[in-house]
């Protein structure tokens, strides 16, 4: 499951117990990435607290099934396999269309966008792989770029959070060795509730 120790939710205690608890999904299921957590649950709260206000928040402005397309693309860049498929099965819930979402996916890894057809996602796109692969390069000029597509700098904010959030979650797991070995793939905190973090 990782190369580190974990606590499984059936031998969790106090604090850590009563956070599982906030996390589980079906059959107290808690995704491997949050049990990874386990020896500092004070992380699991912060990890937590910035994907569900990043990716699940009511009032971002972009749509949801977009800010999964970067977590997808993102987490292709990093070669995060386990974000890949966790990610691109909550993509094909919200599209509820198996054919799209996968061609979306084949055009990720081509760079090849013409499924989304909207001019300002696509910049969108090429802003989270400038930002993943090339961070240390990025200008004024990237950020007019998703202004002239017609991106406003609150949504040009959710893209970099979301990007930003991708990148540290590809590196907890690929940095910890995590797999999705008895994983629920695609669920997520779908309660527009703040601090309702139940997996669904």
């Amino acid at each position: 499951m990782s190369w580190i120790k974990t606590i499984p939710f059936e031998k969790a205690q106090g604090k850590l117990k009563k956070l599982y608890e906030k996390v589980t999904g079906p059959n107290n299921n808690v995704d491997n990435i949050m049990l990874v957590h386990s020896l500092r649950p004070h992380t699991m709260v912060g990890h937590m607290a910035i994907y569900k206000n990043v990716l699940h928040n009511s009032n971002n402005t972009l749509p949801k099934w977009y800010l999964e397309v970067i977590g997808v693309y993102v987490s292709m860049l990093n070669n995060c396999e386990y974000c890949v498929r966790h990610h691109f099965s909550g993509l094909e819930r919200l599209l509820k269309d198996s054919e799209k979402a996968e061609k979306i996916k084949q055009e990720l890894q081509t760079n090849n966008y013409t499924t989304i057809t909207n001019e300002s996602y696509v910049e969108g796109l090429r802003y989270a792989k400038r930002l993943t692969l090339e961070a240390a390069y990025i200008t004024k000029t990237d950020i007019d770029e998703l202004k002239e597509r017609g991106l406003s700098d609150g949504e040009i904010l959710e893209i970099n959070q979301v990007v930003s959030y991708f990148n540290y979650a590809n590196r907890t797991v690929l940095g910890l060795g995590v797999t999705t070995e008895g994983d629920i793939l695609g669920l997520s905190p779908n309660s527009s509730e703040e601090d309702n973090w139940k997996h669904q």
